[in-house]
């Protein structure tokens, strides 16, 4: 039987991005598909019959044979068995290089418009982080960096815009920050919310502070709750930047390196912070750090209002009694690589560990 065929990420992306017609095998157990995934894959458990080399492990499968074949697993190892095997049967057949932890890394984006200034949103597709290029007179912020330093790098260049601030929500859980090496890379000035623990130098955020941007005004709001830090940034009074504090479907949770009752502080504090935001305009785009799913390639940019999230999350409509008894009811387990992550957020260096093998994993930081 022929060595498989490998494809690597940014081959994938390329695929994907352009539309070009692919099918995409996820032969992972259930419970880790349920986790995070590829968006457009489909699922077919084989992973323990891949595992003893069954080659009839994939019998069943029925897949246009004019369309080429990815498969990945976890790590790249069981995918290459099951690609051979779909090569044999006469499919256009690869393996997706490092699997989901080398898809960890992989982003769009898409653009909002506004009369003085424009967003571009990255969007991480596997880990769900959300972070934002903002641009008004060829000045910009970048806010909550979870990407590599070149890809801000390429935009910037191609808007022609200075990077006069990089600023953060939070400190971070899910994902390693490279905002401090961002703002070192472009000389500019980096922003931390209060009272944080960092042990790197930074220019302290308190609430209403406000940054100026070409035409644009951007105030800080403090929000604590899912941390004490933990705040929001209004745009022009047109666009709420919420961080891990509000979601598109839910809310931060508040229990990250908190014993019990710190974490029922942090749920009085997130219910008060909520409604601070509910006080806004029902009309504000609300524009947060994360999204539990995996993001499409479609070019849209993930958003809603501050008035439809009131209407359709039901969590938000109890009173303070009921939205802190539910959340702590709701809080999920901690992922083992959040406290190792916070820690290096902290010191702001990560240069001693691999980020694909620290990062890998689903998002977890909201509850709904």
């Amino acid at each position: 039987m022929a060595e498989a065929k490998t494809i690597d990420t940014n081959t994938l992306c390329t695929w994907l991005e352009r539309g070009q017609p692919v099918s995409i095998l996820d032969i992972r157990p259930l419970a880790e598909r349920m986790e995070w995934y590829i968006p457009g894959s489909i699922h077919f458990n084989a992973y323990d019959k891949l595992k003893k080399n069954d080659t009839e492990a994939l019998n069943g499968l029925h897949l246009d044979k004019a369309i080429p074949v990815v498969t990945f697993c976890a790590g790249g190892r069981m995918s290459l068995v099951a690609a051979k095997i779909l090569q044999a049967q006469g499919y256009d057949a690869f393996s997706l290089d490092a699997g989901m932890k080398g898809w960890s890394l992989v982003w769009n984006t898409a653009e909002l418009a506004f009369d003085s200034f424009k967003i571009i949103q990255f969007r991480r597709t596997g880990k769900g982080c959300l972070s934002y290029l903002i641009i008004s007179q060829d000045e910009a912020i970048i806010i909550d960096a979870s990407l590599d330093t070149e890809a801000y790098g390429k935009y910037l260049l191609a808007e022609k815009a200075v990077l006069k601030y990089v600023a953060e929500t939070h400190i971070h859980a899910d994902h390693l920050s490279r905002s401090k090496q961002l703002a070192e890379l472009h000389n500019a000035p980096f922003y931390l919310p209060i009272p944080n623990k960092v042990t790197f130098k930074h220019t302290a955020l308190n609430n209403d502070d406000a940054l100026q941007l070409g035409k644009i005004n951007i105030k800080a709001i403090s929000t604590p709750g899912h941390t004490l830090e933990s705040t929001s940034y209004l745009i022009d009074d047109k666009v709420l930047l919420t961080g891990d504090t509000l979601f598109i479907n839910g809310v931060g949770r508040p229990d990250l390196k908190a014993d019990s009752d710190e974490a029922m502080q942090k749920s009085k504090l997130l219910y008060n912070s909520l409604q601070k935001l509910f006080a806004l305009d029902e009309n504000i785009v609300v524009l947060p750090a994360h999204t539990s799913q995996p993001v499409d390639f479609d070019n849209k940019p993930i958003q809603t209002t501050i008035g439809r999230i009131k209407q359709n999350v039901a969590i938000l409509q109890l009173n303070e009694e009921e939205f802190i008894k539910t959340i702590q009811q709701r809080i999920p387990p901690t992922p083992a690589n959040y406290l190792a992550i916070v820690e290096k957020n902290i010191k702001g260096d990560f240069s001693d560990i691999n980020p694909v093998d620290l990062e890998a994993g689903a998002n977890r930081c909201a509850i709904s």
